[in-house]
């Protein structure tokens, strides 16, 4: 007689987990990486604002909104990434680090505990979210969804998933 159960779970193998973070390295927690995110965003929205102000930047965005002219409003969405470069470059690219997280003890690491190069946080970490908040619905779902995995066992975002990063508590 067959000794196969048949409401037996199938078995599948497994996806590997990422490799295991050195013990001194903790993942930073939730509220702290909410916390950075707004002190991040107010950093932003001081220095952004005055410059805006200045230029004219908010009269020539509705301009375009108005016209229909998509190729000035990315433009301009360029013009907002390249603040958020100047002011957060540096320390990004010296220790992983935003002013917030810098204020809040974490920082960005890849999968392997390593800074990773500037190059694939602004393309893979940060470009896609701001590029996806131009468009219509799908940058508020993404924005929910990219928000809601941080509730996930690894407490990545999908940012973080798309970028091969995590955050961390900077060791004390």
């Amino acid at each position: 007689m067959n000794d196969r159960n048949p409401y037996q779970a199938p078995e599948a193998p497994l996806p590997s987990a990422p490799p295991a973070l050195d013990p001194a390295e903790v993942l930073a927690g939730r509220g702290e990486r909410l916390g950075a995110s707004l002190v991040d965003g107010v950093i932003s929205l001081l220095i952004f604002l005055p410059l805006a102000a200045l230029t004219g930047y908010f009269g020539k965005v509705m301009a375009a909104a108005r016209g229909g002219d998509a190729m000035s409003l990315l433009a301009m969405a360029g013009y907002v990434a390249l603040v958020f470069v100047v002011v957060q470059g540096d320390p990004l690219a010296r220790t992983g680090q935003t002013w917030g997280k810098k204020l809040l003890s974490i920082r960005i690491v890849d999968l392997h505990g390593e800074l990773p190069p500037l190059w694939r946080l602004i393309v893979l970490r940060y470009l896609p979210t701001q590029l996806l908040s131009l468009v219509p619905v799908a940058g508020n779902v993404y924005a929910l969804l990219d928000a809601l995995f941080i509730f996930r066992q690894d407490k990545r975002c999908l940012h973080d998933i798309l970028a091969g990063t995590q955050v961390v508590n900077v060791r004390r």
